[in-house]
């Protein structure tokens, strides 16, 4: 039950996450600073308060880097070419999937015919809301195949990371260890110095203390989001943690309907209602 509610949790942190990267920023310079903000609140964690990583958890940490830091670039890349709603759902569709294959080539994770029949639910649900925003699309739609493109190998990427995680965070004695030194390292090590080559060379220079600001609030979640999504698989089943952490696609509707003023209508909110019945049928039909 606990793997659950944290599932769920991260669910909404992640559509709250990706919202903030895709705002009114530039998602390179808004990556960047959520980066530098997560990084260095981490620090003081991973050097002071968690014990010390075991020897062997610095190659995992060195792969782990490797992995996201190509994710992000594909994320930023994706956002900047196609539209939020078009993308978030596409990224979020294609990496539970692949996660489930995953987890079954390395954990030995097995899925019910039930489990299979809600994971086949959830997709159709995410994937028609990304079709049915892509029909009705008013903005990029010149850029919209490389977006969908890139979308789909970023969810590619999501499955990759979200199983190596899985691995590294159970290969350490103490989880909280294998977090503070990832957030640190991942945070640190990349992206801040891109955005900020990315930001000078800009003629007309977004003001750094909002970019900073919405970077250290980004920071904050990354921590929740991530943290409660690691620690979910940790506890429960790698590939059913994956499924239910993509019920965000319905979070991130609310978003784009609440906060980005975008359109809810009948249809979306059938196709929202089909990412949830899913989820409930892996969850509880295993």
């Amino acid at each position: 039950m606990l793997a659950l509610v944290l599932a769920i949790f991260a669910a909404v942190l992640h559509a709250v996450f990706g919202a903030l990267q895709k705002g009114r920023h530039d998602p390179w310079l808004s990556r960047g600073a959520i980066d530098l903000g997560y990084g260095s609140m981490a620090a003081p964690f991973a050097f002071f308060v968690v014990p010390w990583p075991e020897p062997h958890m610095w190659l995992i940490f060195g792969g782990a880097f490797v992995i996201h830091s190509i994710y992000k670039l594909l994320q930023a890349w994706a956002y900047t070419k196609g539209a939020y709603t078009v993308v978030y759902p596409v990224v979020r569709g294609t990496g539970p999937l692949f996660a489930v294959i995953g987890a079954y080539l390395i954990f030995n994770e097995t899925f019910t015919i039930t489990q299979w029949l809600g994971i086949a639910v959830l997709l159709i649900g995410i994937f028609g809301l990304a079709l049915y925003n892509m029909v009705f699309l008013e903005t990029a739609r010149d850029t919209l195949v490389p977006a969908l493109v890139l979308a789909v190998i970023t969810g590619i990427f999501v499955a990759l990371y979200t199983t190596y995680d899985a691995f590294g965070i159970r290969a350490s004695a103490d989880p909280f260890t294998f977090l503070a030194w990832f957030f640190m390292i991942d945070g640190l090590c990349f992206f801040p110095a891109l955005a900020l080559m990315r930001w000078l060379r800009l003629p007309d220079r977004p003001a750094a203390g909002p970019l900073l600001l919405r970077g250290y609030v980004g920071g904050i979640v990354a921590f929740l989001s991530f943290g409660s999504i690691m620690l979910a698989t940790r506890l429960d089943k790698v590939g059913e943690a994956a499924v239910l952490r993509e019920t965000s696609t319905i979070f991130a509707a609310l978003i784009g309907w609440l906060v980005l003023r975008e359109t809810v209508g009948p249809r979306r909110i059938a196709l929202m209602a089909l990412i949830a019945i899913g989820a409930v049928i892996v969850e509880f039909g295993g």
